[in-house]
């Protein structure tokens, strides 16, 4: 009996979700600020990956799906960024000792 290729990744997929769920969940808050850099890093990534495919395909039309494909993935992996750099500013900011006046 074989598996459907389709079944297969979508449990993958759904186990995928779990598993990140409760390892995100279970980090403790000073470990945050560096998980959020690390987002940051892999959102880069997908920026340079989304520039990639909104460059491909010079077939003759203005606009391809793959050019607004990533338009698209390119404006929410910024809006990712420049969210994250604002958490990670604003956590470092509680570390910060207070002086006293």
């Amino acid at each position: 009996m074989e598996i459907d290729p389709f079944i297969f990744r979508l449990s993958i997929f759904i186990l995928s979700i779990f598993i990140g769920y409760y390892v995100v969940w279970s980090v403790t808050p000073s470990l945050h600020t560096p998980l959020m850099s690390v987002t940051n890093a892999i959102s880069s990534v997908i920026i340079v990956g989304a520039i990639i495919a909104g460059l491909a395909g010079n077939s003759g039309s203005d606009f391809t799906i793959s050019n607004i494909l990533g338009f698209l993935a390119i404006s929410l992996a910024a809006v990712n960024i420049f969210g994250g750099f604002l958490v990670t500013q604003r956590m470092l900011q509680m570390y910060k000792k207070k002086k006293n006046k």
